[in-house]
């Protein structure tokens, strides 16, 4: 059968607003997807519907859509969006009604059944992650534009490819294929060249959105339009490949993709075809994503110039230690970070200046509020020398917990909810395997012993990093073979430990990646209870690889 053209219009909910006409407008598409949902999203949304209950969807869509959708008609693109969030029957129900004032003829349909907040007390949202059979049924209906809820980010794209290739929900190896695309494709600019460690070798202020030419084996070709900016190369795949991912064995809802059975090669300028993916059953339970209010949150930042910065920051702590003793207000939760910012003879004051960072939590605002507030303004004529703070402390503000339940396939009632109101149920998976750890693969020979120089990793390697939940994960790969058979030997979860001071009391699992040069660490709890909660200065861990790039290590000079 033909190529199918996926191309992705959005990485998250605030993503570029004029990408969806960029890609529109910017050569050949079949299916144009986007991705607005994050763990952090779904809370987001949360406290919107409890607002609104007819809110819960991401209303940027709406307004991308207004512009757009005559534009996709006209083309003959069918638009896939996980934008629904918490209420896809009401996204659906608002684009129709968009559509109707347009005077444009397409047919809407969506996916549900993936909320389970009433099967969880106390929760602002849960969600099951669904997979692309729901997406696949709306579109073999005729569906224009086909609206979903919380769906796995590569559903977006096994479901577009399932309804046009006619796969069948045990071609494992297909799907797998599908898979790998969607993740790729799902954070947009990620895959061609935006947060890219080696930015500097062809990278763009502004560069394009990503697209994948599909085949019917489940092959595709990564690409993007032409005379668009950035780059897409093996360096740029293998980043978005790494990016949130952990061991060989990457799960969804429609197959358990290998991630060890990827290959990767350049197929032109800004083309690299991916083939090779095996696939397997899936696990047979479905992850859901929970989400919580844990309390409320507030912080002050307090500016300390100059010398003795330690004993400033002792001060200061022992002030504020000793206000909350004597008010009897102290919050559940009191934590400070230094952050040395400063310089010994500096040209400037600010790079004089450390930065005191006070964060508390406590079920009850009051606690974080007026308390905080009251002691951090009562210092100002009484501390360090040279006492201030950026901004004085606010009311403190809600903050969100996340964690990751299971739920037996059985459990959840997939449905599509075609255009014309018939609700069609996708079936759970029938045959499953239960997700197990892949035996580690063969290292290749270590190199020779030769001359070092001490350096930073990122001469060398890249990396990528991300959330998921409460864990961080950090990929890091090179691009020749002998830089392989070092970075194999050398990068170990303990020397890992040794270059990330955060982890060395933290379980932190390797997962090698020889067909990507790659390996992949997992750091479980160093986000405390995920984004929301702010645990840490880089609460998504965005840029934990990039701090681990610029740690020095014992580099072959062969290799620099």
């Amino acid at each position: 059968m033909s190529v199918l053209r996926v191309g992705n219009a959005s990485g998250f909910y605030g993503d570029r607003f004029d990408a969806m006409r960029e890609m529109l407008t910017g050569g050949p598409l079949d299916v144009l997807t986007g991705d607005y949902l994050a763990e952090l999203t779904m809370l987001i949304l949360g406290r919107d519907r409890l607002k609104d209950p007819g809110a819960g969807y991401a209303r940027t869509f709406l307004r991308q859509l207004e512009e757009c959708l005559g534009l996709a008609h006209e083309r003959g693109v069918r638009i896939v969006t996980n934008a629904g969030g918490l209420n896809p029957a009401g996204l659906a129900d608002a684009v129709r009604a968009l559509a109707d004032r347009l005077g444009i003829p397409v047919q809407v349909a969506h996916v549900e059944g993936d909320d389970l907040t009433a099967a969880h007390p106390g929760a602002l949202a849960a969600h099951a992650y669904l997979g692309g059979f729901g997406i696949a049924e709306c579109l073999r209906a005729g569906a224009d534009v086909v609206v979903t809820g919380r769906v796995t980010d590569a559903a977006l794209v096994t479901g577009p490819a399932a309804a046009h290739f006619g796969w069948a929900p045990t071609e494992y190896d297909r799907l797998a294929g599908a898979v790998v695309a969607g993740h790729v494709l799902e954070c947009g600019a990620q895959a061609t060249g935006g947060n890219y460690a080696f930015f500097g070798e062809g990278g763009a202020p502004r560069p394009g959105f990503p697209l994948a030419e599909l085949h019917e084996d489940g092959s595709c070709v990564v690409t993007k339009h032409p005379g668009t900016g950035g780059l897409v190369d093996v360096g740029t795949v293998t980043a978005q490949l790494l990016y949130e991912t952990a061991g060989a064995r990457y799960a969804g809802p429609d197959t358990t993709a290998r991630l060890d059975t990827v290959r990767l090669t350049r197929d032109g300028p800004d083309r690299v075809r991916i083939d090779g993916v095996r696939g397997e059953a899936p696990p047979p339970e479905l992850k859901v994503g929970v989400n919580r209010l844990g309390g409320f949150r507030n912080e002050v930042v307090f500016v300390l110039t100059g010398l003795e910065i330690p004993a400033k920051a002792a001060l200061v702590r022992q002030q504020m230690s000793d206000f909350f003793a004597a008010s009897g207000s102290r919050p559940a939760e009191v934590s400070w970070h230094l952050a040395r910012t400063d310089r010994p003879d500096a040209a400037t004051e600010e790079t004089a200046s450390a930065l005191l960072r006070l964060v508390v939590r406590d079920p009850e605002q009051e606690k974080v509020g007026r308390v905080l507030s009251a002691a951090a303004v009562e210092l100002a004529l009484s501390s360090y020398p040279g006492f201030h703070v950026p901004a004085p402390p606010g009311k403190g503000a809600p903050y969100g917990v996340f964690e990751a339940a299971r739920v037996p396939r059985e459990a959840v009632d997939h449905v599509a909810v075609l255009h014309d109101g018939r609700r069609v149920p996708v079936a759970p998976a029938q045959d499953t395997a239960v997700l197990t750890e892949v035996p580690e693969p063969p290292l290749p020979e270590p190199l020779p012993p030769g001359p070092v120089r001490r350096a930073p990793l990122g001469l060398v390697a890249g990396a990528r990093s991300g959330d998921k939940g409460g864990d961080a994960n950090v990929g890091v790969w090179v691009r020749t073979d002998d830089a392989w058979r070092w970075l194999a030997h050398e990068l170990t979860t303990d020397r890992f430990r040794e270059l990330i001071p955060e982890a060395r009391d933290l379980p932190v699992t390797r997962h090698p990646l020889p067909g990507l040069r790659a390996v992949n660490f997992v750091v479980e709890g160093i986000l405390g209870e995920g984004v929301a909660a702010q645990h840490r200065f880089d609460p998504q861990a965005k840029a934990l690889g990039e701090w681990l790039r610029a740690r020095h290590m014992d580099i072959p000079e062969a290799l620099l």
